[in-house]
Order: C-alpha cells, then structure tokens, then sequence
C-alpha cells in the first residue's frame, strides 16, 4: 500500500493540509501514522476525500457524508437518504428557478426606476411576505439536519 504525506494528499486532492486535518478530527478520514512531524495516509484516502467532495456538491452536511462513510473506509450509502436529497434539490431548483425568472423580469423592465416596476415590486412583496426567507430557512434547515 502506498502512503502519502499530508502535503503530497492536499497537492493531490487540492484541498489545503488544514482542512485534511479537520476531516480527520470529524472521523471523515484517518491517517495511519506519521513520518516525523506529519500525518502519512494511505493512498485509498484520496477516493473517500472524492466521496466527501461528491457529498458535499449534492449539499449534504459533513455529518450526512461521516453517516454513510463505514468505519472499515467502505462506503455505506443510505438510498433513503439520497432519495430525500434529490427531492430537496428539486424543491431547491425549483425555488431558484423562480427567483432567476423573477429577477430577469425585473431586468428587462422599462421603467426608469425599478421601484417603479411592477414585476420588481412582486419579488419586493414576497421579500415582504417573508416567503423567499422562510423558503430559504427551511432549505438551510434541512441541508444541516434540523
């Protein structure tokens, strides 16, 4: 089994040595040793730091990515949990969709002012209305687990 200094692992991975390390205080890792001063891992590290990355791109907390990374390095993929993170991006992609749509609106509007515009004063009244906000707070809730 070949082994990599932390140094080589970040170069590798392009993540800096400071967040290797942290992932490694969180369990997502584990080092196998140390040459002198610094952490060696084995090269089976840099496919779990992909899953990781792969994780964190579909927006799961780093607490979602330990729950489904085994203690034996093996993934352990919960299909629910996926299932349920594709319908949220849904709902996400979706909310977004609506706000881009919106604010293309308020762009091609003519008026001379865009308090003036009747398409920028609807995505005002949902600001207002607290829809956009509690959408957004509720995403950010489930994304962190709560």
């Amino acid at each position: 089994m070949k082994e990599m200094g932390i140094g080589e692992v970040a170069r590798r991975c392009g993540l800096p040595p400071s967040t290797l390390r942290y992932y490694e205080e969180k369990g997502l890792i584990r080092s196998i040793g140390r040459r002198g001063l610094s952490r060696v891992f084995a090269a089976d590290v840099l496919e779990r730091l992909s899953l990781i990355t792969l994780g964190q791109s579909a927006a799961f907390s780093l607490d979602d990515i330990a729950a489904m990374l085994g203690a034996d390095g093996q993934p352990a993929i919960d299909h629910q949990r996926l299932a349920e993170k594709a319908d949220e991006l849904d709902r996400t992609i979706k909310q977004l969709s609506a706000i881009r749509d919106g604010l293309r609106r308020a762009a091609a509007c003519p008026a001379a002012r865009h308090i003036e515009c009747a398409n920028f004063q609807k995505v005002l009244s949902a600001v207002q209305a607290g829809s956009l906000k509690r959408k957004a707070s509720k995403a950010r809730l489930r994304r962190n687990g709560g």
